[in-house]
Order: C-alpha cells, then sequence, then structure tokens
C-alpha cells in the first residue's frame, strides 16, 4: 500500500468526479448591483478584535521592556519576584489608563495627534500612580530610580512605536475596504435620503453605503438616494447579500409601517447580516439606552450576524487546533477506509460533491465513496435509501458509522469552509419528494448564516440520513437554528463529545 496522501487524494477525487452542470436559480440583478457584486471586495477585519489585540499587545511589550531592564540594570542574575509583579501591574494599569483615555477605538488608531497626547499622559499617570504607591507602603529606597526612569522612558518609545506602525496599518486596511461596514438602506424616499446624508456627515463613521432598495415602482422611490443609486427591489437584497459583502441592513422606513417592515424582515433574517431599523426620522422616542448608533444615528436591533468578533475568532482556532488533532488521530483510520473502497469497486476513493456553505457559498465537500463509480450522483438529484442498490458493501458499513464523512477533515483544517461543528451541509440540488429543500421549509436558508459542520446538533439528536418526510427536513432545520442561536466554544465541545455515542446509538436513518 502506498503512503497516505490527503492531498493526492483530494486532486485525484476532483478530477475523477467532475461535476455535472447544475441549474440553480439565481436571481436577476439590475445593472447597478451587478457593477457592484462584480466588484473585488476584501473581507473585513473586526474592530473589536483589533481593538482587543493592541490591548494584548500594549501589555506584553510593556511587560518584556520593564522585565529585559530589570535583568539589564539591577538584577541580572537573582529574581526579585516584588520587581516582576510591580512590572506586571503597571503594564496592566497601563491597558486600563488607555482604556480610559478611550484610545482603543479604530477611528483613533488611524489618527495622531490626538492618540499621542492621550497616551503619554496616560502613561505618565502610571508611573506617578507607582511613585505614590510605593511611597505609602514605603517601599522608595528599595526600587532603583535608574530602572523606573528608564522603564518610562523606553517604554514610552516602544509604545510610540507600536502606534506608528498600527496607523499605517489601519490606513491601509483602510484603504482596502477592510474596516467598511458595507451597508444597505431599505427605503428609497426623503426618509431615505437624509438617513443616508446623516451617515454621511460623520467623518469618523466606518459606513459605506452602497446603495438603496425600494419595492414601490411610484413617484415615491427615487432613482437615486442623497448620491446612492437604487439598487433594486427588497427581493434582490438576498441574491445581492449572497455575492458581495454586505456587512448591514439598515432600514429607513418609519416604525408606523410595520405590515411593511415584518414583511421584509420575514425575506431577510435568514442573511447572516446585522438588520438595523433607525430612528432617525421617527417621532417616537424611546430611552437612550434602547439605542444602538450608527454613527450618530440611533437605530433600533432587529437581527444580529450571529458568530462575530471574538466568538468568530474562538471558533476559528477551535476548528483549527481541535480538528487538526483529529485529522491527525484519524490518518491510519483514513488510510484503511481508503485501501478498503479501492479494493472493493473500481473507481476513486474519494467523491467531491457541490454543497451549501455559508451565506449559499457553494463549496466543495469531500467524502469517501460509497456508490458504485458507474452511478455516481454528484448532484444528489436521487436520495439514497435502504438497500439501495447503488451502494457499495464497504459503502454500506462507512456510511451506517459515518466514516465516510471523515475526509471533511481536509475541508476543516486545510480549506477552512467547514467547521467541525454545525448545521449539516447538504447539496445543492438536494430534493424532498420533488421540491428542493428550500421550497419544503420556511426560513431553511437561514441555517447558513453560519459556517456549516461535520456534525451538529441536529445529527446527535438523531435527525441524519435519509430525508423522506417533511418532519426530518423541518427538525432539521429548528435543531440547527438553535445550535445558531445558541453557540458557545462549550456547546461545539459538548456536540463533538456526543456524536461518537450517537453514531453508535442513533444511526437508524443512515443508509
Amino acid at each position: 500500500m502506498e503512503p497516505f496522501n490527503a492531498r493526492s487524494m483530494l486532486d485525484a477525487a476532483a478530477s475523477a468526479t467532475a461535476a455535472q452542470p447544475q441549474v440553480e436559480r439565481r436571481r436577476r440583478l439590475s445593472p447597478a448591483a451587478l457593477a457592484i457584486t462584480n466588484q473585488k471586495v476584501h473581507s473585513a477585519y473586526s474592530p473589536v478584535v483589533i481593538a482587543g489585540v493592541v490591548r494584548l499587545a500594549d501589555f506584553v511589550l510593556l511587560s518584556l521592556v520593564g522585565v529585559g531592564l530589570y535583568f539589564a540594570y539591577v538584577r541580572p542574575i537573582a529574581i526579585h519576584w516584588g520587581y516582576i509583579a510591580s512590572i506586571l501591574g503597571m503594564s496592566a494599569a497601563a491597558v486600563v489608563c488607555f482604556q480610559a483615555a478611550d484610545i482603543y477605538q479604530v477611528q483613533i488608531f488611524r489618527g495622531q495627534l490626538r492618540q499621542m497626547t492621550r497616551m503619554i499622559s496616560s502613561w505618565a499617570f502610571v508611573f506617578l500612580l507607582f511613585i505614590g504607591v510605593s511611597f505609602l507602603v514605603k517601599l522608595g529606597g528599595e526600587v532603583s530610580r535608574f530602572w523606573l526612569s528608564s522603564f518610562f522612558c523606553v517604554g514610552l518609545a516602544v509604545l510610540i512605536a507600536e502606534r506608528l506602525a498600527l496607523r499605517s496599518m489601519v490606513r491601509a486596511w483602510a484603504h482596502d475596504g477592510r474596516l467598511d461596514r458595507r451597508t444597505i438602506i431599505v427605503g428609497a424616499d426623503q426618509n431615505g435620503e437624509k438617513l443616508i446624508e446623516a451617515l454621511n456627515a460623520d467623518d469618523d463613521s466606518d459606513i459605506h453605503v452602497l446603495g438603496v432598495f425600494d419595492d414601490r415602482n411610484d413617484t415615491r422611490a427615487m432613482e437615486t438616494c442623497a448620491g446612492s443609486p437604487k439598487l433594486g427591489k427588497v427581493d434582490d437584497i438576498v441574491e445581492f447579500a449572497r455575492r458581495t459583502r454586505v456587512d448591514l441592513v439598515l432600514f429607513a422606513l418609519p416604525i408606523s409601517a410595520e405590515t411593511r417592515i415584518l414583511a421584509m424582515l420575514k425575506k431577510l433574517w435568514v442573511l447572516p447580516v446585522d438588520i438595523r431599523l433607525s430612528a432617525h426620522t421617527n417621532k417616537l422616542r424611546f430611552r437612550p439606552r434602547s439605542y444602538s448608533y450608527v454613527g450618530k444615528v440611533p437605530t433600533l436591533d432587529v437581527f444580529e450576524a450571529p458568530i462575530t468578533d471574538w466568538d468568530l475568532v474562538l471558533k476559528w482556532l477551535f476548528d483549527r487546533v481541535v480538528g487538526g488533532l483529529a485529522l491527525l488521530a484519524a490518518l491510519p483510520v483514513l488510510g484503511l477506509v481508503a485501501l478498503a473502497v479501492k479494493l472493493d469497486s473500481p473507481g476513486p476513493v474519494l467523491f467531491r460533491q457541490k454543497r451549501f456553505g455559508f451565506n449559499n457559498e457553494r463549496i466543495d465537500v469531500y467524502k469517501f465513496r460509497s456508490l458504485y463509480h458507474h452511478q455516481a450522483d454528484p448532484t444528489a438529484s436521487k436520495v439514497v435509501t435502504k438497500n439501495d442498490p447503488r451502494v457499495t458493501r464497504v459503502g454500506r458499513f462507512i456510511r451506517k458509522s459515518s466514516l465516510d464523512e471523515l475526509p471533511q477533515l481536509f475541508n476543516v483544517v486545510l480549506k477552512g469552509n467547514l467547521s467541525l461543528v454545525g448545521p449539516r451541509p447538504h447539496a445543492v440540488q438536494s430534493k424532498l419528494q420533488n421540491r428542493l429543500f428550500d421550497e419544503a421549509v420556511d426560513g431553511y436558508f437561514a441555517r447558513h448564516r453560519v459556517k456549516p459542520g461535520i456534525t451538529g446538533w441536529a445529527q446527535i439528536n438523531g435527525w441524519r440520513g435519509e430525508v423522506d418526510t417533511d418532519e426530518k427536513i423541518q427538525k432539521r432545520v429548528e435543531f440547527d437554528l438553535y445550535y445558531i442561536e445558541n453557540w458557545s466554544v462549550l456547546f461545539d465541545l459538548y456536540i463533538l463529545l456526543k456524536t461518537p455515542f450517537s453514531l453508535l446509538t442513533k444511526n437508524e436513518n443512515a443508509y
């Protein structure tokens, strides 16, 4: 047997299972909308994560400077833990003071004078505080004055150098559009015009208005709204947001248009974007704490994008670390299954299929081939049923035990288009009694608001395998939506640990 090689197996599957032409329903967009979707758009960077990384960098750099100077000038060999504790305490106090001075904002990082003056005054305050505390506890004579003054000067120099480098990075990211919140406005009337003018009036705003959408074809809907073009109707928003990056949908409709708003929200909630209702022109006023603000515009939150900012970082780390370890542990099993598939029937070891990924992106998902090669079904036009003659002998075992899913660890670790845990990705042409899944279940595409996974909450609760009734697909969607709304790293870990036991006890629908 040749050595097991993941990359060669993926290449072999890609060449051997060329997908058949697929007919997909894609809504036509206006020329103005297509012009935007055809533009190259970079992925966004989270301001929350950037600010958190800068806080950590400040603490680490100041701690290294203080410890380095201590070993250089005070105690080259022995360690005085009082010094170390003081250094860590001063570094932490500096981060707290910088936070109080409000310099951990992306808009502040772009500037220079305001950032530097606040940072220098905060750093000086930390040292004055340390000197005062040392005097009160009568430790002033034990602290090296040369070390203290060196720590202040060198630490300040390092902070300034860090901020200058950060300023150039943030400006480059802003130029590439990575810090923009790409926004579409619903309502191409006077309310929409006033809203866009208010958003554009804020120089520090990160809002980039792409255009407006409106269902009305009469004189109330303007073709150009405060310089932003009308891109189409509300029904076009879902398709538009799947072809280009959209971060925020902002309604400019008055709260009194409740029926219209609810009808639109029923169409848009399946998107992985923030959806807010502008209160800029509404006469009804709530308490200030009821609002969130887009720039200086008050808004009411309707839906929030799931798993963002630090949650997204944690899930990425969980997938890469745990997924990498799982892939290493599974390599012997992968090799044995690959050999069994190859010896059982002619054809490639791996099977590639187009499935729905995050936000309806089409992704290639890899599995061990469980059907005879000449009867392969890349489009999933015919559901695999009990005692299906297309399934090979080895295929029956690996499908029942879900060993055929193991190659999807390559998707998690190498490609990053799958998670370990998430809604299971379905083939793009999967059907229930001649109806596509999204036609059979209301809100089906809402399960694509997060990245799909190898296993999920629905699977460990028994909703896996053949989908031949309305209840089975409805329950899958119901459990998937529960997972999305209640996600946490511990929830992912629980599902992952429970998966082997559910495969043994809840596999009656897996053929």
